[in-house]
């Protein structure tokens, strides 16, 4: 029997940068489980979309296919546009099986990714000591999402030991720069700042920008390409293909 095909389903960018990232995240993923068929789809921005993937996976013989949001947050795009974009892939091929998962969230082992990132521009910019951090995401309407970031932002800064704010790149206060003046005016020097996004883009640009501006000693890049990512996608796809085999029980 054929393991359900995987796909990892990211929200995209203009930013070519994103999608060569998150490609290669996917590959990353691949080339941990090569019995797998994987392959990469955006939701808007970036090729190839959805369909076009379900299609070409259809084409190769697949009837089934796990569904895993490259999603830090349960917001609009969790909760509205991956259900939609499954339903429409569903709806073009008759018998055709899409189990969507979780969205990645934020796993305990991604702020050893986190850690990482930050490690990598501190000795790039010789800074030795530090005295407060922000958290950084991409920031959302839906206030869940946000406090999702917010607690991140307590447990990253507790494991630290230093003040910690949570900042957003869009949609929601503080800003990044913000955060850091905040900061500052509590007498804090040596700021440095995480991001919590999986690629580079319009969004954390903008985060680097605003936080340099504001005196920030550091600014990390987003988490990337990295095992710890890559096994939480394979985690998500194993409860998905476990859900389209419970299915398959029921129905036969």
């Amino acid at each position: 029997m054929t393991a359900p095909a995987l796909i990892a389903l990211a929200h995209g960018s203009r930013d070519p940068r994103s999608a060569e990232t998150i490609t290669a995240l996917t590959e990353r993923v691949a080339c941990m489980r090569p019995d797998l068929r994987v392959a990469t789809a955006f939701l808007d921005h970036s090729e190839p979309d959805l369909d076009a993937v379900v299609d070409r996976l259809v084409a190769e013989g697949h009837s089934e296919i796990v569904l895993v949001p490259l999603l830090l947050t349960e917001a609009y795009h969790a909760k509205v546009d991956v259900p939609e974009a499954a339903k429409a892939a569903r709806s073009r091929h008759e018998g055709l099986q899409i189990e969507v998962t979780d969205v990645l969230g934020i796993e305990n082992a991604f702020f050893h990714v986190l850690d990482r990132r930050l490690r990598e521009v501190l000795r790039e910019n010789r800074v030795r000591e530090l005295d407060a951090l922000v958290l950084a995401g991409a920031g959302s309407s839906d206030a869940v999402a946000n406090a999702t970031i917010a607690r991140a932002a307590r447990a990253w800064g507790a494991h630290h030991k230093l003040p910690t704010i949570a900042a957003f790149a869009s949609s929601a206060p503080p800003a990044a720069g913000e955060a850091v003046r905040a900061h500052r005016a509590d007498g804090r020097r040596n700021i440095a700042v995480g991001q919590l996004m999986l690629a580079p883009g319009f969004l954390p640009d903008r985060v680097k920008e605003l936080a340099y501006e504001a005196g920030a000693v550091a600014v990390a890049e987003p988490l990337g390409v990295s095992d710890e990512v890559a096994e939480v996608i394979l985690a998500r796809y194993a409860v998905g293909a476990v859900e389209l085999v419970s299915l398959d029980a029921l129905f036969a």
